[in-house]
């Protein structure tokens, strides 16, 4: 949800960072977005919507990706990441030790990326 707390075009900055890598969105996290949209918090709804519509964007593929029984959403994006990209402080220390590379949003403004593929 950085792009809207932040107001960043985060797809142009990923394409810029990543040129040769194909933008994908696993559909459990459109999964998770939909849970999100009714939450009680207008503004949580309100990105949820939104991430929702960029993550079907004709630049980014949703691939059919369900998560394992008790998997939890970080331990899915784990399992199937090469290259991850988020701003969740837990979720990069997980990803740096399982040697995932890591893209993240650095000072509000730009994007960093951390490790190697």
């Amino acid at each position: 949800m950085i792009p809207f707390q932040f107001k960043i075009d985060i797809i142009t900055e990923l394409e810029k960072a990543l040129p040769s890598f194909k933008l994908i969105v696993p559909s459990f996290i459109i999964n998770e977005l939909l849970g999100l949209k009714k939450n009680k918090k207008a503004k949580i709804r309100v990105n949820a919507e939104l991430a929702i519509k960029i993550a079907k964007s004709p630049k980014i593929t949703i691939k059919n990706v369900s998560l394992k029984k008790n998997e939890s959403v970080d331990n899915g994006l784990l399992r199937i990441s090469k290259v991850l990209a988020t701003n969740d402080k837990n979720l990069r220390v997980k990803a740096r030790e399982k040697g995932i590379a890591i893209v993240y949003l650095r000072q509000k403004r730009y994007l960093a990326i951390d490790g190697y593929f």
